[in-house]
């Protein structure tokens, strides 16, 4: 039994677009008003993160530019601005990754070095018994 379906002036390709539409427009508006908390959460991790990584030391400028992002983010929360806190606090978290990468990079580079003046040390210790 076939029936018979009258096609509305909104298709069924149109619905979902609009749907989508009216649903990325709620998430907007629920966004702006809400404060980041969550952001903010991840962003304090990534801080910690980088300082336990030896960010301050190994990547100084990016830990830096990380911390002052940060504050700006509290200062904002406080004025209950959450779309700049938001913006601020993801800056401050990407920063706090960059310098923790830093960081890990130059604790790399130094224990490769290390590495490196070991063996030569081993192949001169080792040349010296060979010439005994």
């Amino acid at each position: 039994m076939k029936m018979n379906t009258i096609e509305s002036p909104l298709s069924r390709f149109q619905l979902p677009k609009l749907a989508a539409v009216a649903l990325g427009g709620l998430l907007l508006v629920g966004c702006a008003g809400n404060p980041p908390n969550e952001q903010f959460a991840v962003t304090e991790s990534a801080v910690r993160g980088a300082m336990s990584a030896g960010a301050t030391e190994y990547a100084p400028v990016d830990m830096r530019a990380a911390q002052e992002k940060w504050k700006q983010a509290e200062l904002a929360m406080q004025k209950e601005n959450y779309e700049e806190a938001r913006r601020l606090a993801q800056q401050a978290e990407w920063d706090a990754r960059v310098a923790e990468r830093k960081a890990q990079a130059a604790k790399a580079q130094k224990a490769v070095e290390d590495a490196q003046k070991g063996i030569q040390e081993l192949r001169e210790e080792s040349m010296r018994g060979l010439q005994q």
